[in-house]
């Protein structure tokens, strides 16, 4: 073999040997760090609400003493009305997730409603002359406020996501009115002693009511955590709130006389609610 040829060789092995010398000197590339652990829905949380609250009514009519009973003796029909609005408001809870997969806690929370709604029914009265209008009974339902304390159960399909079932205890501020109006320019009323009423043209009997109310309630929902100690919700919770009723009282009665009335029967208040919201966790 030529010098030359030789002489290349060992330049080239030289060489080759000399950078795996210093490839095997580097610094080993560090191992992929751990996945972190899954967040812990434990603790404390606040955060607000809102969405929509939707209901129905009917309302039934008992007269207190005989010239009531008397002046409407083929009874009272039903009231029917619908209800709706808006509600919003704040929530504060407690979770503590006892496993991967599941957790418990409670949540109160307070809301501001507009869930309102009213109706009106024809009342015939033998009374008034052929031809004359008929009479109008009116009923009206506004929840101002509710607010709850429930127990939670969640499941957590996913580290982000949970799943809950939910239920306790509910009241809110409840408003009623009712009234008897009279449309025509025909008078009615009538005298069973020691009780009277003469009504012209306009309300004849009419009553308010504006009480707290308690009850109980259920429902369920979601909430992701879509960023460190932020999640997002959307909730169901159906209200059933006690019975209530107003005391309609004749707005015409002739001096020395009793005063006749009607109940207006409300019933239990119910209604269904459905929001969204954000919470905040410590």
């Amino acid at each position: 073999m030529p010098c030359f040829t030789r002489a290349s060789i060992v330049a080239i092995s030289t060489v080759l040997l000399t950078q795996l010398a210093s490839a095997a000197d580097l610094p080993r590339k560090a191992p992929p760090a751990p996945f972190p652990p899954p967040p812990s829905w434990t603790g404390f949380y606040v955060g607000a609400n809102i969405g929509g609250g939707w209901g129905n009514r009917d309302v039934g009519y008992t007269p207190n003493d005989p010239l009531s009973a008397g002046i409407f003796p083929t009874g009272f029909p039903l009231t029917s009305f619908d209800m709706s609005g808006v509600v919003g408001g704040l929530q504060l809870g407690y979770n503590w997730q006892f496993n991967r997969n599941w957790l418990v806690g409670f949540e109160t929370d307070f809301d501001w409603s507009d869930v309102r709604g009213s109706g009106s029914s024809p009342l015939s009265n033998p009374n008034l002359a052929n031809g004359a209008p008929p009479l109008a009974i009116n009923a009206d339902e506004h929840i101002k406020w509710f607010g709850t304390v429930r127990a939670r159960l969640g499941y957590l399909p996913t580290d982000n996501l949970l799943v809950y079932a939910t239920g306790g205890f509910a009241y809110g501020k409840v408003e009623h009115t009712a009234n008897i109006f009279n449309g025509s320019s025909f008078i009615f009323g009538g005298t069973a002693p020691p009780f009277a009423l003469n009504c012209l043209t306009g309300v004849c009997y009419a009553g308010s009511s504006n009480h707290t109310s308690t009850g109980w309630t259920v429902g369920g929902g979601i909430e992701y955590a879509f960023w460190q100690k932020w999640t997002v919700k959307a909730d169901y919770l159906y209200i059933r709130l006690d019975d209530s009723s107003v005391t309609m009282l004749a707005t015409s009665v002739p001096i020395g006389a009793a005063t006749p009335s009607i109940n207006a029967n409300f019933g239990r208040t119910n209604i269904n609610v459905a929001r969204i919201g954000v919470n905040y966790r410590f």
